[in-house]
């Protein structure tokens, strides 16, 4: 039996609760190192404090992936995770302008962060579960716009709550601002609603509709790499050993020789963690505990589809190039371009303001761009789609070291705003080809490893680059970036789709 083809409105409402999602992400990109800076972090301590999101990311993503796979109820099988993290991550975006000191606003975020995923992770599986093979680019392309269309408004509210509603957008030393204030306010109510719309527009396949689609021979799932074996505890535990050492060996280097930050103990200590957790699950499968959900994500990593592999090459220099704009944007805008470095300045906060229009012209032109690259796609491989657009995001992201007119920032953004439409709609369509139905879910939170991972990276060793090679110029960073959208273009290329 083929899944039946959904209607454009029936794709719209399954898709719409990502304008809610994206409007906690757009806000939150645009905004936390602004609070962050307000609140009296320094330039090189910005990249630790973001870490929760990357952090909770990898946490947080394969477990719901994994729980949402093997959930039914009378409220569906993805719709109750949308739900409960809608609810949480409005709650956190009230309160997150009103963090009083640093410590409370990083907390905020890493609930914020862990409550978006639980709504994200499963609106990715959401496609691969409702729409045929034929329909998933569009599927994709359809959150795209949303995200996009969500970031506009989120994006730019700091902006248009000063320019058009006359709210200040200063504040003494260490408060934040009323205009960041109601902006969040604002998002919190149009996450929630956004993905209420969608939890009540939209029915589920139950499992037994589900099993009936996938056992059909022309289902476009291909399952050939797939294999149901687990890994021994043998190898496991050597894994492991390697991990746990590497990251030992590396800390010491660095402690003992040349430089260690918080960022960086984080980062070794990530790579050790991972030994532990393989020999954990070593320990499990040992015990006769191979069917835990535990065990089963670890087996599940490493038995990813070859397609998966090369995307995850992709994805991590891709999503290193995005983590290093989302953090140095507003510091290398406010001092590269507008010569602010005092953040309770009018100067600084009129810099700040501006990259949440800039951040909103990108997000906005992806918003147009998610469905020319559906048609693109069906006029040359959807691989070379891809790359091109990432071409186009290294020169956007490089062209802010040179340009010095913050309106001229505008072109520069139309290049990341192709590459960020793509990065949200191509690789995820190419993966769900690659998978087997009833694993969407852990392996949608599994890909989202090589988004972490590259942010957790970035985070790590920015800091370090900013403050050592680069002399606390931000705008460095962003040169470092659009050089990582450039190499995740060429890995493109060798995609098999």
């Amino acid at each position: 039996m083929q899944k039946p083809t959904l209607s454009f409105w029936q794709i719209w409402n399954m898709s719409f609760g990502f304008l809610g999602i994206q409007f906690g992400f757009a806000l939150q990109n645009a905004n936390v190192s602004r609070i962050f800076e307000t609140l009296g972090a320094s330039i090189d301590e910005i990249p630790i404090l973001w870490i929760a999101a990357p952090v909770t990311g990898l946490i947080v993503q394969p477990i719901i992936g994994h729980l949402s796979d093997k959930t039914w109820n009378r409220f569906g099988r993805r719709r109750p995770f949308f739900l409960v993290g809608a609810l949480l991550a409005s709650i956190a975006l009230f309160i997150m302008p009103n963090s009083p000191v640093l410590w409370i606003a990083a907390g905020m975020l890493w609930i914020m962060d862990a409550s978006i995923n639980i709504s994200m992770e499963p609106f990715r599986a959401f496609v691969g579960d409702m729409l045929p093979a034929e329909q998933r680019t569009v599927g994709f392309s359809m959150q795209s716009f949303f995200i996009g269309t969500g970031a506009i408004v989120a994006s730019a509210l700091p902006y248009i709550m000063t320019n058009w509603l006359g709210i200040s957008n200063t504040a003494p030393e260490g408060l934040i601002p009323d205009s960041v204030k109601f902006s969040f306010y604002i998002g919190g109510a149009v996450f929630f609603l956004a993905v209420l719309w969608t939890v009540i527009k939209t029915k589920e396949y139950s499992p037994e509709e589900l099993a009936a689609f996938n056992s059909d021979k022309n289902n476009n799932t291909d399952k050939s790499e797939y294999s149901t074996a687990h890994l021994s505890n043998t190898k496991l535990y050597k894994n492991g050993m390697i991990w746990v050492i590497v990251g030992l060996i590396t800390y010491l280097i660095f402690k003992l020789f040349i430089y260690m930050d918080y960022g960086l103990l984080v980062f070794f200590l990530g790579i050790s963690t991972f030994g532990i957790v393989q020999i954990f699950t070593g320990y499990l499968t040992s015990k006769g505990k191979a069917d835990s959900g535990f065990v089963v994500v670890i087996n599940d990593l490493y038995k990813m589809p070859s397609t998966m592999k090369q995307l995850a090459v992709v994805q991590f220099f891709s999503w290193f190039a995005l983590f290093a704009m989302w953090i140095y944007t507003t510091p290398a805008v406010t001092k590269h371009i507008y010569g602010a470095v005092d953040t309770s300045s009018a100067l600084y906060n009129e810099g700040a303001d501006w990259v949440g229009i800039l951040m909103a012209v990108y997000n906005g032109f992806a918003a147009l761009m998610a469905f020319f690259l559906v048609w693109m796609s069906k006029k040359i491989a959807r691989k070379y789609v891809h790359s091109i657009s990432l071409v186009a995001g290294a020169v956007g992201l490089a062209s802010f070291y040179i340009i010095k007119d913050p309106n001229l920032l505008i072109i520069s953004e139309l290049g990341i705003g192709l590459a960020w439409a793509s990065i949200l709609a191509i690789p995820y369509a190419i993966l769900t080809g690659s998978l087997p139905q009833n694993k969407l879910g852990v392996y949608m939170g599994i890909f989202n490893f090589f988004i972490v991972i590259p942010q957790i990276t970035a985070a790590a060793i920015l800091g370090f680059f900013v403050k050592n090679l680069f002399h606390g110029e931000a705008i460095y960073a962003l040169l470092l970036g659009g050089i990582s959208f450039l190499a995740a273009a060429i890995m493109m290329v060798k995609v098999k789709d």
